[in-house]
């Protein structure tokens, strides 16, 4: 199969004339087709990042499509189910997990023993996170002198207040309460107690999570674990001997054992069940099927009771998403989410609604209108919430109008608060010689003017604005929640995090669990027996961007949500980029924070994650 550029795509539809007769199209899809049959050993590579929403959407400029959680569940699904395979070989050693898609892709593994299925994971190498998921499988094997780096987990947040004021830059915000720290990360040079106290009882509840899933998964003790952590790491002969792992061999050599077991006939499916729209087939007659299909789509019909997902993917900001080809937006816009919750809502096919949120939060006032539109559907229909790696501040608030919350056991949850200020930016003017006079009408037209700190009277109101917001937040989560808060809302608020696992004791979710977990408990709710799982909106692939068949808000699609402009200034546009290569989890941290700024400055008052880890 080869990889088409976007180039050769306009040409191929430049030449095309008219569609063949609908029997004429069968006639070659069928000659396309090969006969996949005997004993197959499903082969999955899961390679950087996982997104949560599923993209059909590849970057312009080469490169595929990111890996969905969603989509990497449903090829599990399909190979537990497929009765060909006999066998499982995953291969994660280049895998970008969260903690939460961490449990989800364990459990995934786990499901396997159930249908008598082994699943085999081999590596060259293993980091903490990745042997975490990897236990989840029936054997791990790792290649000769290859390592196993189970040190346990380091984290480290960025802290910016010393290079914006070599910018000449002065932080000025405003937080409801104590533990709404998202703007330490640019007010001060390190953590207050406040930080402290809260990163502690984090990393605890992950860590011991963490080590109670290796434990269980591998037959030990949490103590015992514990001490293999502290005394690590581990060559592959080392952890083999730990009991870390369960043999050590080539990958070719791990191949001819299966393929030996299970008999010499048995096809190795490299990354089975991947459906790539953008892969052209070898064959003439099925490559012309291929693209009739792609020119002439027929609209996916929905025959069955349907559970749809909607995603809350990135950080929360209002407006609507733009179609692109320069790959995935990193965002969540609240437009674009409403549609999607009304058209679920109006949809009597859809009989119950998933809300997958992954996002650290963002703007308050798009949180309200994605949890207003949630407030809608579940007035309609079952809607049930499952939480990814962070579903904190607005993450939390637009779930509140679910009637069951789902979290993994490390999720980042709650940040109930809210934050407000703006960056004063007169001395980076100052820096460059350039002299202001400002003139004003209305004692507080100078609000949000980044000309100077706030005065008294400013800083009264903002932090009544806040105020507003903040009780605003308590009150739909107290009313969402009721009774079953395990303490007054003013003891698990004030920005405060936890893990699901955390949040759970807390009452201030229902579940433990993935994705797969709250769909099922979807259908359940909605009486459902078969059903069929639709994602709203529909990803887009990169023909609709060519024969503009979608509404540009109908997807996400900007390829960044925010681009902070102090990436612009001189030290950052010289140094970052270098940095991004030497230390790029430690760039990306720093982006990232760059990008509160820029959504304060947007927005006024926002709901985000007091958290920027770095976790390694």
């Amino acid at each position: 199969m080869k990889r088409c550029s976007l180039g050769i795509i306009v040409v191929l539809a430049l030449v095309m004339i008219a569609p063949p007769a609908q029997a004429q199209l069968d006639v070659l899809r069928n000659l396309g087709k090969t006969i996949q049959g005997g004993k197959q050993i499903a082969h999955f590579r899961i390679k950087g990042a996982l997104t949560e929403t599923p993209n059909h959407m590849p970057p312009l400029f080469g490169g595929e499509p990111p890996l969905s959680l969603k989509s990497l569940l449903e090829r599990f699904k399909e190979a537990r189910h497929d009765n060909n395979v006999v066998a499982v070989v995953i291969d994660l050693q280049d895998a970008a997990l969260g903690l939460a898609q961490l449990q989800e892709i364990h459990r995934a593994m786990r499901k396997f023993a159930a249908v008598d299925k082994e699943v085999f994971v081999h590596a060259d190498a293993l980091t903490t996170i990745t042997y975490a998921a990897a236990t989840g499988a029936s054997n791990i094997s790792v290649v000769p002198t290859g390592d196993v780096w189970l040190v346990g987990l380091y984290g480290e947040m960025p802290y910016l207040r010393g290079a914006l004021e070599k910018l000449g830059c002065v932080p000025d915000f405003e937080q409801f309460e104590d533990f709404k720290t998202a703007a330490e990360l640019i007010t001060r040079t390190g953590p207050s107690e406040q930080s402290k106290q809260m990163t502690k009882w984090l990393f605890d509840g992950i860590y011991d999570d963490l080590v109670t899933l290796i434990a269980d998964s591998r037959g030990m003790s949490p103590e015992k674990v514990r001490a293999l952590i502290d005394d690590g790491p581990y060559n592959a002969e080392a952890a083999l001997k730990a009991g870390l792992i369960d043999s050590v061999k080539h990958r070719q050599d791990l191949i001819a054992d299966l393929k030996a077991r299970f008999g010499s006939s048995t096809k190795f499916v490299t990354n089975y069940g991947k459906r790539d729209v953008m892969d052209i087939p070898d064959d003439p007659f099925a490559l012309f099927s291929w693209l009739m299909q792609l020119f002439n789509p027929s609209p996916k019909v929905y025959t069955k009771p349907s559970i749809a997902i909607v995603y809350v993917e990135g950080v929360i900001v209002t407006g609507a998403a733009q179609l692109s080809p320069f790959g995935p937006a990193s965002g969540a816009f609240s437009t674009t989410i409403r549609k999607a919750l009304d058209k679920a809502a109006g949809d009597d096919s859809v009989k119950a609604v998933v809300l997958r949120v992954d996002s650290p939060g963002g703007s308050a006032l798009a949180s309200e209108i994605i949890l207003d539109a949630t407030i809608r559907v579940a007035a309609k229909k079952p809607l049930i919430v499952s939480m990814g790696n962070v579903a904190g501040s607005g993450g939390y608030y637009v779930a509140c109008g679910a009637e069951t919350i789902f979290a993994n056991r490390s999720t980042i949850t709650a940040s109930i608060g809210v934050l407000g200020g703006k960056l004063v930016t007169t001395g980076l003017w100052d820096k460059l010689g350039i002299n202001w006079h400002a003139v004003k009408r209305g004692k507080m037209a100078a609000m949000l003017s980044s000309a100077e700190r706030f005065n008294d009277a400013e800083r009264a109101k903002i932090r009544h604005y806040m105020k507003t917001v903040y009780e605003i937040f308590k009150k739909h989560v107290t009313d969402s929640r009721g009774d079953r808060l395990a303490k007054p809302i003013d003891e698990i608020a004030g920005g405060r995090v936890f893990t699901g696992a955390q949040a759970l004791d807390l009452g201030l979710v229902d579940k433990i669990g993935g994705l797969e977990d709250a769909i099922r408990f979807a259908a359940r709710r909605a009486s459902l027996g078969e059903y069929e799982i639709r994602v709203i909106p529909e990803p887009p692939n990169i023909f609709d961007l060519l024969s503009g068949n979608r509404d540009a808000d109908e997807f996400f699609g900007s390829s960044s949500v925010l681009k902070p402009a102090l990436l612009d200034s001189p030290p950052f546009r010289t140094l970052l980029p270098v940095i991004a290569k030497l230390d790029p989890l430690r760039a990306k941290a720093v982006v990232r924070a760059l990008q509160r700024i820029e959504l304060i400055h947007r927005e006024g008052v926002v709901t985000i994650m007091p958290t920027e880890f770095v976790i390694r």
